[in-house]
């Protein structure tokens, strides 16, 4: 967190021909970098920045408590047990996943392996190995396996 005082003293750098340091110290890197090199818009924005740099540490505060999900209090805005949260996803219908397959194939070249049809569809390495098997069993696919590494990889043959 930044504090105010430290503010007023980057502002007091002007008078070493430094303008601007209480900006950037504050989070605005652009018009920091603007009063440096204009010597604080000509003197007038350093001067005009005088009565402005409490609200711009309060703001830069409250955008690095927002950051962290702290209140202005310092309590904890979320409730966290130290687990990572996973985003739900909607269940995919066998028709979805194997739209999504598809598609993934036709990026790949229409070859496929089961990791790459999960990292795809955000589906679990079975559902993606039954569909798989099904359009194996349905003439869709066939299954060869990789000459180097022998991952078993399904070709689409109308891709």
């Amino acid at each position: 967190m930044n504090n105010i005082g430290y503010s007023y003293l980057f502002w007091a750098a002007c008078l070493l021909g430094l303008s601007g340091c209480h900006r950037i110290y504050n989070g605005k890197i652009f018009t920091g970098l603007v009063w440096l090199f204009t010597y604080g818009l000509f003197g007038v924005g350093q001067f005009i920045d005088l009565l402005l740099i409490p609200s711009m540490v309060e703001e830069h505060n409250t955008k690095v408590r927002a950051k962290l999900g702290i209140s202005s209090q310092g309590v904890p805005l979320y409730h966290s047990n130290g687990a990572i949260a996973m985003k739900a996803s909607v269940p995919q219908t066998r028709q979805q996943l194997m739209l999504a397959l598809l598609k993934a194939a036709s990026v790949k070249g229409g070859k496929l392996s089961v990791t790459q049809g999960v990292m795809a569809t955000g589906a679990s390495f079975a559902e993606v190995e039954e569909t798989m098997k099904e359009m194996l069993k349905t003439g869709y696919v066939s299954v060869d396996n990789h000459p180097e590494t022998g991952i078993v990889i399904y070709d689409f043959h109308e891709l």
